[in-house]
């Protein structure tokens, strides 16, 4: 399943650097060397294409950027073995918010200590898990997690903690993702005093290590301004905390949350920026502290494995309104909820056919059974669209598949890697048998 004759794309900068548009006119478009109207022909749609090579370069840039950091893949954008085992051999570790994805993880081989566990509510199961295997590190979200915690662990052991500190510092593209700030559940608030709390709690917990702290901003930052007034914020919080306990945190965690574009000319954070400004700031913040420079973490997900991801869908029919038109496909809400959650805009892409019609305004709208499941609004799209046609939709690697449901049992769509002109399925097509072995009573 490959094409041998293509040239680069530069139309498509927001698809995988591997895209791209073969010679002649049939309008199919290659990523990684692997054709989508093919992969569709062969998997089915939807369908989700998931570019290997993508996922290890973003790997090996956070890498380069940050050097003596530790960077850990946030595995709620997308987890499956795959990713999970990609991510490791370049180098990141996991960041996992449930006993589910810690689970899968250790299943791909990530070795424990190189997993970190967070989450607002972690359950007794997620945290038993955790000690069970031995994770490297437990954030903690809450001061009722501090005694549940100590409980499990063995009276000989220690597990290292974080604290999840929300510092006062509103980011993100939408409210519902702004998560560093005081009216919303993630963290201890740094203004009430919760969050220093917390720390003289977990300082009296003979089987708990107090290692250092942790934020967590938001999603889709696209400038590093919220990053570097949060760390001001924190290395402050470490400062109080040396001079009122004695104790020097060694950690800093300023998680994740960095924006990638989904249409051309959407700004993008760019790791190396953020590098520069969050050390620079992180030393010089340390120096009038007079603290030690601690070890920095980050926490990218989205960034890594949203960009690398396409997904192909099948027009199942046309409909034309004095107001609008609507072109439904054979997935939608099911498989991507971030629209109606969100309101987020993609920028689909007629694939397999060279259309002559000049495009018009078109809604691309899945077959659930809601009114808010609409893919994309107002979208440019050849006037001559009709059923049979493939949409691909890019930067549909990340919360698309994590969050998806079986709504209106429908089954979610196959998860395909493509890498060098060949495809293998890492996930498969959920079933109808699948949906029914779950229903065990009449």
């Amino acid at each position: 399943m490959s094409v041998s004759v293509a040239s680069p794309a530069p139309d498509l900068a927001i698809w995988p650097a591997s895209t791209r548009l073969p010679a002649g006119g049939d309008q199919d478009v290659t990523v990684g060397g692997v054709s989508l109207v093919e992969a569709a022909d062969r998997f089915g749609t939807p369908l989700y294409v998931l570019d290997e090579g993508e996922v290890r370069d973003r790997c090996r840039a956070y890498r380069a950027a940050f050097p003596d950091a530790e960077v850990l893949y946030a595995a709620k954008a997308f987890l499956c073995r795959a990713v999970a085992r990609w991510v490791a051999d370049e180098g990141l570790g996991l960041d996992v918010c449930s006993a589910g994805e810690l689970g899968v993880a250790v299943a791909a081989g990530v070795p424990a200590e190189r997993i970190v566990l967070h989450g607002n509510a972690k359950s007794p199961e997620d945290l038993h898990t955790a000690v069970r295997l031995g994770v490297g590190l437990i954030v903690l979200d809450g001061m009722s997690e501090i005694a549940r915690l100590a409980s499990i662990v063995a009276p000989t052991d220690r597990q290292q903690v974080m604290v999840r500190v929300a510092p006062g510092v509103a980011a993100g593209a939408h409210a519902a993702v702004r998560t560093g700030t005081d009216d919303q559940k993630f963290g201890l608030s740094l203004a009430d005093g919760s969050a220093h709390h917390a720390v003289e709690r977990i300082i009296g917990q003979p089987r708990l290590e107090l290692v250092g702290l942790h934020c967590h901003l938001g999603s889709q930052i696209a400038t590093t301004g919220p990053y570097v007034a949060a760390l001001r914020r924190m290395v402050g919080l470490m400062a109080r905390i040396r001079d009122r306990h004695g104790l020097v945190l060694g950690r800093l965690d300023l998680g994740g949350g960095h924006a990638i574009a989904y249409r051309p000319g959407e700004q993008a954070l760019d790791p190396r920026l953020l590098a520069h400004r969050v050390r620079t700031e992180l030393a010089a913040g340390c120096a009038r502290a007079g603290l030690p420079v601690p070890r920095l973490t980050l926490e990218p997900g989205r960034a890594v494995v949203g960009p690398a991801g396409v997904a192909v869908y099948r027009v199942l029919s046309v409909k034309r309104t004095p107001v609008r038109t609507f072109v439904a496909v054979d997935g939608g809400m099911g498989d991507n909820p971030r629209p109606a959650l969100y309101g987020v805009r993609y920028t689909p892409r007629l694939v397999g056919r060279r259309s002559p019609a000049a495009t018009a305004p078109a809604s691309v709208v899945g077959r659930h059974c809601e009114a808010g499941d609409i893919l994309a609004e107002g979208v440019p799209l050849p006037a001559d669209i009709r059923p049979g046609d493939l949409l691909a939709v890019p930067a549909a690697g990340a919360y698309h598949l994590s969050m998806a449901s079986d709504y209106n049992l429908v089954g979610r769509p196959p998860v395909v890697a493509v890498r060098d002109g060949a495809a293998r399925v890492l996930v498969r097509r959920e079933s109808l048998a699948d949906m029914s072995r779950r229903d065990v009573g009449l």
